[in-house]
């Protein structure tokens, strides 16, 4: 690390940087030298409008004073002066670079840098922008290569943050209200994706969302959770944040809330689909017809904690359950209206999505025309549950049925055409959901 005395000998500038083609524009503030430090890893996430300062100070300090690559695809340099001397943490440099187009994903400059980089933020803008432009090309995977290998900082706002878990609304459709998603979960604005994108190990089972302020926010997030159980078989969980709020979550999973309360209420909210609960599924969730999560209005559990200066209020995104400052909420949604009630702390056994699918079962063939099988079933297992859910979350099937080796053989002749979830659930609580499809003969 080069000295303070050093360093104020060093030329330092602010000026645009045109790459070759207009591909890209670079605004850089420091010292033009590269240095290479130890960052402590992490990840911000920020709800939108104004950066809270002292959420900002926390991804500053975990760069170790390295340098700050700032990565969009509209703006400017408002983030150079922000970062580099506003806020007392000294670091080596900032640099902003917003994409003029996607081909600026190929400029070896660009990829340097994020090489080079100890902390990366996400400015604001169109997270489609983001996806389109990042996804599948060097820019994710040196990304990913310097969380998993350099533990550098990451951090966003707004699309920013939008793009962070391993479930994220795309926006390629353009965005969507509550309201329009509520009414049809599969409206061609509900655009939820999964494929391979931005890799960070706490968010792995996450989809955010941001501007929670806007009481329009709350609805679109449960429908993009009812998409994601109803396409992938999975009960993913959210965080989201308020404007001018701030998740910081170091490397062992404790979740940092930091906002303006008292003075301002800023929440943070972590979401999670009820593991209480032996069927998670939302009862409706289908296209073309109003979601429907309730489950006696037990649907969702949510943590909410509202932000302070301290950010001295936490949640452990270990076991999704443990959480001081905060209030437990039952969220739910019926014929497409949410209702939010006071709640209770969870307490089941399952505490990692992981464990949704913690068996190695396989389910073949399918699709099927009448006998579906499921193989790899522990020998020592003498019986088992198993459940069948049409795709109007209407129970089909609910049959105890005794093993006699490692196959299970289910009949589903009498069927109709289509889409069908299955749960089998042993004596032990270890169960595997399925999705299958009856074909048409």
């Amino acid at each position: 690390m080069i000295s303070k005395p050093i360093m104020n000998l060093i030329l330092l500038f602010s000026m645009p940087l045109l790459g070759f083609g207009q591909t890209y524009t670079s605004y850089f503030t420091g010292n033009p030298v590269d240095t290479a430090t130890y960052p402590q890893g992490g990840i911000c996430l920020m709800g939108g409008a104004s950066e809270d300062d002292n959420a900002m100070k926390w991804f500053l300090q975990r760069a170790d004073g390295g340098d700050i690559l700032v990565l969009r695809t509209s703006g400017a340099d408002g983030y150079n002066e922000y970062m580099y001397s506003s806020l007392g943490i000294s670091v080596n440099s900032v640099e902003t670079i917003v994409f003029n187009s996607p081909q600026a994903s190929s400029d070896p400059y660009i990829q340097m840098k994020i090489q080079q980089a100890e902390a990366i933020w996400f400015a604001g803008g169109d997270q489609w922008d983001y996806v389109s432009y990042w996804r599948d090309t060097p820019i994710d995977s040196l990304i990913n290569t310097g969380i998993a290998l350099r533990n550098i900082v990451t951090g966003g706002t707004s699309a920013g943050m939008a793009i962070q878990g391993k479930y994220y609304f795309t926006g390629k459709n353009g965005t969507v209200t509550s309201s329009t998603a509520l009414a049809n979960p599969y409206n061609i604005r509900v655009t939820v994706d999964s494929a391979r994108f931005l890799l960070n190990r706490h968010l792995k089972d996450v989809i955010t969302d941001t501007h929670y302020d806007n009481p329009d926010r709350k609805g679109r997030h449960i429908v993009f959770l009812a998409r994601i159980f109803a396409d992938y078989i999975y009960p993913a969980r959210g965080i989201a944040c308020d404007e001018y709020t701030a998740v910081c979550i170091d490397t062992v999973g404790i979740a940092r809330v930091f906002g303006g309360y008292p003075s301002y209420d800023d929440n943070a909210y972590f979401i999670q689909t009820n593991c209480e609960l032996s069927n998670m599924a939302p009862e409706a969730c289908i296209a073309g017809t109003q979601l429907t999560w309730n489950l006696g209005g037990l649907a969702l559990r949510v943590y909410r904690i509202k932000g302070t200066s301290t950010g001295a209020s936490t949640f452990n995104l270990n076991d999704w359950k443990t959480g001081v400052g905060g209030n437990w909420l039952n969220w739910s949604v019926n014929s497409g209206v949410f209702t939010e009630q006071d709640g209770y702390p969870i307490d089941c056994g399952i505490q990692s999505a992981d464990d949704f699918k913690r068996l190695s079962l396989v389910l073949y063939p399918n699709p099927s025309g009448h006998i579906i099988r499921i193989t790899g079933i522990n020998p020592k297992q003498k019986r088992c549950n198993v459940r069948i859910f049409n795709a109007g979350a209407q129970l089909v099937m609910d049959s105890d049925q005794i093993l006699t080796g490692n196959e299970l053989e289910i009949n589903i002749g009498d069927y109709p055409a289509g889409i069908y979830l299955l749960k089998v659930e042993f004596p032990d609580g270890s169960y595997q959901n399925f999705k299958f499809l009856r074909k048409m003969l």
